[in-house]
């Protein structure tokens, strides 16, 4: 396996052998541990997700990935062609802090809504308009099941063993 990294400095939209690479080149332990985890000769699978490649990806091995690495830029990278969005909400503690910090994140990121203007204006979206405005509320969007999913997880910690909780 290569330690040269094959995408420096790609951005945060990925394709999907792009994603596959990133995802298990950054994964804990990297693609080595990923191979031993899915069983797969890690040269292998090094050729399979190289990014200029074109060995075939068969469903099964991305789905074993998916499952090894749980990335949220393949994730992404899976959905985006059908237009969907893929979040994996990661708890944050619904506190006071955490909602003021939910706050001044939309505020940032309507600033930046509000400095495209200009794509608005003729009507005219330009590619990378549209996937800057995509990535930004796509992170909205999980800070916020962040928050939800850290009170859900409080709430399932407060109620009493036997209880259930009402919803």
């Amino acid at each position: 396996m290569s330690r040269k990294d094959l995408l420096p400095g790609a951005g945060p939209v990925l394709n999907v052998r792009q994603a596959l690479y990133r995802a298990t080149r950054d994964a804990e332990g990297g693609q080595l541990r990923v191979a031993l985890d899915i069983g797969m000769d890690p040269d292998e699978l090094s050729k399979r997700v190289n990014p200029t490649g074109n060995r075939p990806i068969h469903p099964e091995f991305l789905e074993e990935i998916v499952s090894t690495t749980r990335d949220p830029r393949l994730l992404a990278a899976l959905v985006r062609p059908a237009g969907a969005v893929a979040y994996v909400p990661v708890p944050v503690p619904a506190t006071r802090e955490a909602l003021k910090g939910l706050a001044q994140v939309m505020r940032a990121k309507g600033d930046f809504v509000q400095s495209l203007h200009e794509g608005a204006a003729d009507n005219r979206w330009l590619p990378h308009e549209v996937e800057a405005l995509r990535y930004h509320a796509n992170q909205v969007v999980a800070q916020l099941l962040g928050i939800v999913a850290g009170a859900e997880l409080a709430m399932l910690e407060a109620v009493a063993p036997g209880e259930v909780a009402h919803g």
